[in-house]
């Protein structure tokens, strides 16, 4: 009774001043007790009981092991879970699962711990149910041995927070210390494996409660477990694949299909729907192809990994080179048939099949909204559902390819003639600069070192080419008008692709700022330990939407101030060339696509993951870390 109408009034107060104010009301309250926060009746025992597990009796340097934290729990009572799980309940404030790492033997490396899959608990003091554990819940911390680590002995310490609850009541919240030691071997003694029955869930996907989609604010969970949330998660992979036309990697490629397919509707409707459709195929092969890839194969997780092999990415700027001089009509020498197959003028079946698997190809480097996240958790899945969700995705892109459907909205379309032979040439110019921009990343990838910056001069040669394609645009659309203010219009507007594309060429050579740190693990964990607060991204040259961020978001000064302070340590993980640790950090974090921000708190709780966002929303996750760590300093 007291402790609703305290509650109601939104009070704000630490624990102990709101314990001690709890205590006092049901100290002075008549009738029958119903306080929900209560101290544990002391002729019961203990309603949870805590132990900890190995997974192997003993590890060498350079090994990884998983310590269990195990939770029994008294049947009648649950556990509240931990903070992802939890959604928040008007007049309740849950005090969430918590296993934190306070002190380890040198050369041990806690990682993220991962939380059992909440099940509902419904209270009788609250409207809606509670995430909450149950029976034996099993928290795995995975924790890594350094290689430089001696023989012998080696321990960690962990501290576990929880709130107990019964469906009339909860107990206060506890903090329980524990020490787990597990012995060292020299290097080239074996190890075994023990308690399987603990450890049978770890190898299998995290449980989630449901899967969160986050864009510039606008958030939204769907529950795939249920018909209505798969059914959903179709519908948000193809619109995210629909809006992967739109990105800077693919969008060079529309007009191009749309003036194609204006040409042949103008001559046989038969034909316009069947170079539609091939190019539909064309893009839902490549994404049905990837999605098994992705199911099947060993150390494939995502999409854009494949930018991360040199010779796919300077293969993919040959062929695209390739194709922008045959769109120019200049080939000088003389080169493979599928090259010329390729070339939009010919508009065969095998062409259009082949600019489909192309597009698909060239929207790989972008993610778009709600696909990156369709994609991530897709490949967590079992093959069917993985294949599925990839394409959909498929479908969504190659959907204004079936335009063809609708001929007398195509033929409405430029056809050919003076006007769409130079729209052809200036997307051949702007195909050239992607041609340049593959081949960029590709030696940038053969080149880089996770541990420094990777070299920015590819962006060079990419924006001279893009001004190229300007002033060529302006110059001939001046030949090609009559009236002088059409020419001095295309004038202006070529002089001013140009100046925008050399200014854009400084900016994406600049290194911006911020004074990033390049990510290591023993870098994150030093931060930790001083208790500051860490900004990390993920990002890559190849990324465009990565370097569109950057530029929107990391330039606001007031967002540039905050970071660069005394208690944030930005830290930017580069996924250019090969970058393992960085990859994993990656999957740690819940992703597979970038770009992504994590914001973490100075214990290491992530309070803010994201992968479109705004400099509003960053400063505020800051600054919330920021006074989630002085709390937790004090």
């Amino acid at each position: 009774m007291c402790y609703r109408a305290f509650m109601r009034k939104k009070a704000i107060c630490g624990w102990t001043g709101c314990f001690l104010a709890l205590a006092f009301c049901a100290a002075a309250a008549v009738g029958p007790s119903d306080v929900l926060l209560s101290p544990a009746p002391a002729d019961e025992p203990d309603p949870v009981a805590l132990s900890t597990a190995w997974s192997v009796d003993r590890a060498r340097p350079g090994d990884s092991a998983v310590l269990a934290v195990v939770l029994t729990i008294q049947e009648g009572y649950h556990v509240i879970a931990d903070a992802a799980q939890l959604n928040k309940i008007r007049d309740f404030k849950p005090f969430p699962t918590r296993v934190i790492p306070t002190a380890a033997s040198e050369g041990l490396i806690a990682e993220s711990p991962r939380y059992p899959a909440a099940t509902p608990l419904d209270a009788d003091f609250i409207d809606n149910p509670i995430a909450s554990f149950g029976g034996r819940a099993v928290i795995y911390l995975p924790v890594r041995i350094d290689s430089a680590s001696p023989p012998g002995e080696a321990s960690i310490q962990i501290e576990v927070q929880f709130q107990a609850c019964s469906t009339s009541s909860c107990l206060f919240p506890r903090r329980e210390k524990l020490d787990a030691a597990l012995a060292i071997a020299p290097a080239g003694h074996g190890s075994t494996a023990i308690h399987p029955d603990l450890f049978a869930a770890w190898d299998r996907p995290p449980p989630t409660a449901g899967i969160r989609f986050d864009v510039f604010g606008w958030g939204f969970m769907l529950d795939a477990a249920s018909a209505w949330g798969w059914a959903l998660l179709l519908v948000m992979a193809a619109v995210g694949g629909f809006l992967l036309n739109f990105t800077p990697c693919v969008l060079p490629l529309v007009p191009i299909k749309l003036i194609s397919l204006s040409n042949a509707a103008a001559a046989d409707r038969r034909r316009c729907l069947s170079l539609g459709l091939f190019t539909f195929a064309g893009v839902l092969a490549f994404w049905v192809a990837l999605g098994g890839i992705v199911s099947m194969a060993i150390g494939f997780t995502s999409t854009n990994q494949l930018f991360q092999y040199p010779v796919f990415t300077i293969g993919v700027g040959i062929v695209i080179s390739a194709m922008a001089v045959g769109m120019l009509g200049v080939y000088s020498v003389r080169l493979p048939g599928f090259i010329y197959s390729l070339n939009p003028r010919q508009e065969t079946l095998t062409g259009a099949l082949g600019v489909g698997v192309l597009t698909a190809v060239l929207s790989t480097p972008c993610t778009a909204p709600f696909m990156g996240t369709a994609a991530a958790w897709a490949a967590t899945q079992e093959p069917g559902v993985t294949i599925a969700t990839f394409a959909a995705i498929g479908a969504g892109m190659g959907l204004p390819s079936l335009l063809a459907a609708f001929p007398q909205l195509v033929r409405r379309l430029p056809k050919t003639g003076p006007g769409s032979e130079l729209l052809k040439q200036a997307m051949a110019f702007l195909m050239l600069a992607a041609a340049a921009y593959f081949i960029g990343i590709g030696l940038n990838a053969l080149l880089s070192d996770p541990a420094a910056p990777p070299s920015r001069l590819h962006w060079w040669p990419v924006m001279i080419l893009c001004a190229a394609a300007g002033s060529w645009t302006g110059l001939r659309a001046i030949s090609l008008s009559s009236r002088k203010m059409a020419k001095a219009v295309w004038a202006a507007l070529g002089a001013a692709m140009v100046a925008l594309c050399l200014w854009g060429a400084v900016r994406l050579t600049d290194t911006g700022p911020i004074a990033w740190a390049s990510y290591t693990p023993q870098r994150l964990d030093q931060a930790f330990k001083e208790h500051t607060t860490v900004v990390m991204i993920f990002t890559a040259e190849w990324c465009l939407n990565c370097k569109a961020l950057e530029q929107s978001v990391w330039g606001n000064p007031e967002l540039v101030k905050l970071v660069s302070g005394p208690s944030i340590l930005p830290i930017k993980v580069d996924l250019t060339g090969s970058n393992p640790e960085g990859r994993k950090m990656l999957q740690d974090a819940g992703s597979l696509t970038i770009p992504l921000l994590v914001v973490f708190a100075a214990d290491g709780r992530p309070i803010f993951k994201s992968d479109f966002y705004t400099a509003d929303q960053v400063t505020e996750a800051i600054r919330t870390g920021m006074g989630a760590s002085r709390s937790a300093a004090s």
